[in-house]
């Protein structure tokens, strides 16, 4: 099983690990297009102006320029403890240990604008660069991803099954053919139900930890539903589509 994140906007400063080192990730036939946009980010970093209006940033994010200007410099640390927030706050990868952690490690994986797929060991800097970002004369992210990511996300999914609990913009980049995914709705006393927006990060993240840590093997939306209820989720499904129920 492999379960699939989205990545976050922050991330931790610095880290132990070298300066980025492509063939030092998985999926190295991805590496051509990560060199093509790690370059452009580091290039557009010297226009500050430019660099905020493609990224979204205002002038109190200057500070996310300069983490790109440095992306073939700055040290490295494991994708998995690169990325924070709601969602990798309530995975809290750091505190699994042993065979849990080792599961962890095997089993997710993070959906990157700027990498494509990250295993969650791969040494990653940090760098700011979104699903949405316009990058200047070049042509949309999921327009440069989708031909390369998604016959890696194939071949994966013919292998194993995929959790995809990426947001929308993240899985505009490349669709996964036969995931489960899921959704968090919030149920009201008198059974009405609606999308939760705000906390649906928290309780896919907690899902994630569940399936990662888990020592069962699903094999499709079933399991991992099932898992889920072990864990004391709400969970209902819809074919490959899960929902976690929340109370509103």
């Amino acid at each position: 099983m492999l379960v699939l994140l989205p990545p976050s906007e922050t991330k931790r400063d610095g880290g132990d690990g070298p300066p980025l080192r492509l063939e030092a990730l998985s999926h190295p036939e991805l590496d051509p297009s990560r060199k093509a946009l790690v370059d452009e980010l580091v290039d557009l970093a010297a226009n500050v102006t430019a660099s905020r209006a493609a990224l979204g940033l205002s002038p109190k994010q200057d500070a996310e320029v300069a983490r790109n200007a440095a992306l073939w410099a700055s040290p490295t640390m494991p994708a998995l403890h690169r990325y924070t927030g709601v969602l990798y706050d309530a995975l809290d990868v750091g505190s699994l240990r042993g065979a849990a952690a080792a599961r962890a490690s095997a089993r997710l994986a993070v959906g990157s604008a700027l990498f494509g797929l990250l295993r969650a060991d791969d040494p990653v800097p940090a760098y700011r660069l979104s699903a949405g970002s316009a990058l200047p004369g070049a042509p949309t992210l999921a327009a440069r991803w989708k031909p390369v990511l998604e016959p890696v996300l194939a071949a994966l999914a013919a292998e194993e099954l995929v959790v995809d609990l990426r947001s929308g913009s993240y899985a505009a980049l490349a669709k996964v053919p036969g995931a489960v995914t899921a959704t968090v709705l919030s149920e009201r006393p008198d059974g009405s139900r609606s999308v939760v927006s705000h906390f649906n990060k928290a309780h896919k993240g907690r899902l994630a930890r569940v399936l990662a840590g888990s020592r069962a093997e699903p094999t499709d939306a079933a399991g991992v539903a099932a898992v889920a209820r072990r864990a004391g989720m709400r969970v209902e499904r819809r074919g490959p589509a899960l929902e976690i129920i929340v109370p509103a």
